[in-house]
């Protein structure tokens, strides 16, 4: 619990975000698996379902939230074996989720070099 006070929401982003990158990874992987369909992440909706004071009670809180905020990808090209991944779109969409996730990381990051800091009065 302390850990989650010190971090505050960075800790969960950061969960999140991981969670955000696998998923659009394997849209990546399946763009030519024949009836594969595109998923991804409202992360806002996600990180609010996670912070709710009833998800810290359940025991997988971030799973419960990625589940939660699930969707499928919308798709600008149609194809004939029902494969709905837009390649372009997949990769600019794990670009920018890579640098968010990026961004969290370094936040995180800051906040344990803040503390190591403190400790050891360096």
């Amino acid at each position: 619990m302390a850990s989650e006070s010190f971090l505050g929401i960075h800790g969960t982003a950061l969960a999140l975000r991981e969670q955000r990158l696998q998923l659009l990874s394997a849209n990546i992987a399946n763009a030519d698996t024949p009836g594969f369909r595109a998923q991804d992440i409202d992360f806002a909706q996600a990180l609010n379902a996670a912070l709710a004071p009833a998800a810290s009670a359940s025991g997988d809180a971030i799973n419960a939230a990625v589940d939660g905020a699930r969707f499928d990808a919308p798709s600008s090209q149609p194809s004939l074996d029902g494969n709905t991944v837009d390649g372009e779109r997949a990769k600019a969409a794990f670009a920018q989720a890579s640098l968010e996730y990026r961004a969290s990381l370094n936040f995180v990051e800051s906040k344990v070099r803040t503390m190591l800091t403190a400790i050891t009065g360096q």
